[in-house]
């Protein structure tokens, strides 16, 4: 049974095509066509629109389980003792009348104005009439429009949304909101009541209902449709909502058949449930499965609109059978479903978008757009390897590389590398923050400390300030004293930075998941919990995280060194190799990255050596062309790892033939180049003990001679 004062049968698209072949997105670096859908990065093939004569219901019916009272929203008109149900009479329950037949048949005039071609479909607050426009047609150019009546002029609930409507509805202009070109009145046939119709744009191509729905697998079967395309969709509709909620109005009933896909466009169509955030008379217009569980005792509000968008993208992108019973107010499980498994931040987006706490969710729909095409992106660019990065609305760069060096950096480093969340402009000490450009810890915190107003802002900088100092129990201190709203993922993210310093990782896990969850697009966060993950020893987490921030933003190359170690320490060291490889020769962690990558090809740990691991080094070696320290200094590394290749071979030396740093691979040859590297070395140390100790290593290395 639908929810109170919901009519179970939504409105479909209007002038919708019957179901044909599976709708379909490609990936791209932009988009085309007029209409922009897409964001720049998915591209459709567009919607055809349809003939809108062809669109017309032969036998317009609405179907016995469709049939509800509007009031109380009771069956009616359902068949009994073998007899077919009627199609009009009273509600059982409260007495109000119903009629479920067409008011208006083709070549009725509406208005004087309105030519009447038929009904194409029974929505919400009753039937949608296909007309053309006779006024503008006399002009010279056909206007199609949509009319739209009331299911019965006695119900006090129609009426009183008709009048709401008639108030703001007309006002409303948004390119994907369905334009309401007037209201018209007409005389029932039978009952001779004036009937109000609201006379809106005809919107001809197909609804997100009807494209899931014909959207199917090589086998025939329906699948759901591609999640590039599904987040587009949200990202176009989320700038409709949020135009609405501008003005303080609600939607209520977002759902897949009141988005139309018409060319390259969406559109919102069924404008009857849309309210005044102030209304609190009117009646609540909702559907099973799509509907905030709190709209009957809390009324509608944005959170509320917010969440039927999730509830939609979930329906459109995942095998969702029994999203309006068994999975009315949860999402599965990603045990259960793979693409939640595999795509962990659109996961957490759905989570926090669904929420069944309303403050938990997303705050407006800008701010859920901004962390939707944030998922869009990372999704893009683990698809085909193509990075996607884009500038943060949330958080700075990184302000250092980390783990450069080969070995997990320790939590300090991390805290103090990762980026930095941007401080509030609105905040009151904007301007003084913006001004304190010192980079000496001690002196930041004295200035923090006389900041003319101790504003959030200046706050959460003292925290990380006083980290930077060392001063972990200060830093905790001043975070607890921080009045920050319940919730604010700001808590989370700095009580996270405490936990990396103190070594308390698991702890910084549970905190950067948190705010994971708020943040679920950004990749700033998922490269903090890839580190946490890391050293809290959650490889798989680790390598999971870290790849998609590396392969959505080569910008974030701590992902990229982070990624290789933890595949190394899998023993996968042709991986490992790979990812440094991708570091680009344009960043300024490049060289490191190559040197990173010789000093793998050579560790014995991840596995047994070849030849080839060898040759590789040194070729990699020959071509960074470093300074003659650090040239010495890995030719050390080669040289001697080589020679324990050698020692460990069943057959040492036995059919090796390449060359190695200009030495042939044998113990002889290898002996004379870790000599002279040694000497090499030792020429270049100002200080006189490890010079002596460099030459003493030169002569252990010199190879042995007859006399």
């Amino acid at each position: 049974m639908p929810s109170v004062g919901t009519p179970s049968f939504g409105s479909p698209s209007l002038g919708s095509p019957s179901l044909g072949g599976p709708s379909g997105a490609r990936t791209s670096g932009r988009t085309r066509g007029r209409g922009g859908l897409g964001a720049d990065l998915v591209v459709f093939a567009p919607v055809p629109l349809r003939d809108p004569a062809t669109a017309v219901l032969a036998d317009p019916q609405v179907p016995e389980s469709h049939r509800f009272c509007a009031r109380c929203g009771e069956p009616v008109g359902r068949a009994r003792d073998g007899r077919p149900g009627r199609t009009g009479g009273f509600c059982p329950t409260d007495g109000i009348p119903f009629s479920f037949v067409p008011r208006l048949r083709a070549g009725d005039l509406v208005d004087g104005r309105y030519d009447i071609l038929g009904a194409l479909a029974h929505g919400g607050l009753g039937w949608i009439y296909l007309a053309r426009d006779r006024k503008v047609s006399e002009a010279g150019a056909d206007r199609w429009v949509v009319l739209k009546g009331l299911i019965n002029t006695g119900d006090p609930d129609a009426v009183a949304a008709a009048v709401a409507e008639r108030r703001f509805l007309v006002a409303v202009d948004h390119p994907n909101i369905v334009k309401i070109h007037d209201f018209a009145q007409h005389a029932d046939p039978v009952t001779g009541e004036t009937v109000g119709y609201i006379v809106m744009e005809y919107v001809g191509g197909r609804s997100l209902k009807e494209l899931l729905l014909a959207n199917t697998g090589p086998d025939g079967r329906r699948v759901p449709l591609p999640l590039p395309q599904v987040l587009a969709y949200g990202l176009e509709v989320l700038p409709a909502l949020g135009y609405l909620h501008q003005r303080r109005l609600l939607f209520c009933d977002f759902k897949p058949d009141n988005v139309i896909h018409a060319e390259e466009q969406l559109k919102l169509i069924d404008l009857g449930a849309v309210r005044s955030i102030d209304d609190d008379r009117s009646a609540l217009y909702g559907t099973p499965g799509y509907q905030a569980p709190e709209l009957a005792a809390s009324g509608p509000s944005i959170g509320s609109d917010l969440y039927t968008v999730g509830r939609t993208l979930a329906v459109l992108s995942i095998d969702f059978a029994g999203f309006s019973s068994r999975y009315a107010d949860r999402l599965p499980s990603p045990v259960d479903v793979p693409l939640l498994a595999r795509e962990e931040s659109y996961h957490r987006f759905l989570r926090r978008a669904t929420d069944l706490e309303p403050h938990r969710r997303f705050e407006s729909a800008a701010d859920m757009a901004e962390q939707l095409i944030g998922v869009l992106r990372e999704v893009l660019a683990a698809s085909d390897g193509v990075p996607r990065p884009t500038g943060s609305a949330r958080f700075t760069g990184e302000r250092s590389a980390f783990g450069t060096t080969g070995a997990a950096p320790d939590g300090g480093t991390v805290a103090m590398a990762l980026p930095v969340p941007l401080a509030d402009p609105a905040d009151p000490a904007a301007g003084f923050l913006a001004a304190l450009t010192t980079a000496d810890p001690d002196a930041a915190v004295a200035a923090l400390r006389t900041a003319p107003v101790h504003s959030i802002e200046v706050r959460l900088q003292l925290v990380r300030a006083l980290l930077a100092t060392g001063d972990t129990v200060a830093a905790t201190n001043q975070l607890q004293a921080t009045p920050l709203p319940d919730g604010d993922w700001r808590h989370d993210w700095h009580a996270g930075l405490i936990a990396l310093t103190t070594g308390q990782f698991d702890e910084a896990c549970g905190h950067l998941g948190a705010v994971y969850d708020a943040l679920p697009g950004e990749p700033a966060v998922r490269l903090a919990l890839a580190a946490a993950n890391e050293l809290a020893g959650d490889t798989v987490a680790a390598v999971r995280r870290y790849e998609r921030v590396w392969r959505v933003d080569h910008a974030f190359v701590s992902a990229a060194f982070g990624l290789s170690r933890v595949l190394f320490s899998g023993r996968d060291r042709a991986g490992a190799i790979r990812i440094l490889d991708e570091v680009p020769d344009t960043s300024s962690q490049h060289v490191a990255a190559q040197i990173a990558a010789v000093r793998v090809a050579v560790d014995p740990t991840a596995g047994p050596l070849s030849e080839g691991d060898f040759i590789d080094a040194s070729q990699r070696l020959e071509r960074l062309r470093l300074d003659a320290r650090r040239q010495a200094t890995l030719a050390v590394d080669v040289f001697s790892g080589a020679l324990r290749w050698l020692g460990a071979a069943p057959i040492p030396g036995a059919g090796v033939s390449g060359q190695l740093l200009g030495h042939r691979l044998s113990e002889r040859d290898l002996r004379s180049g870790l000599e002279r590297t040694y000497r090499m070395l030792a020429s270049l140390e100002p200080d006189r003990r490890a010079r002596h100790a460099l030459v003493d290593q030169a002569n252990a290395a010199r190879p042995w001679t007859l006399w």
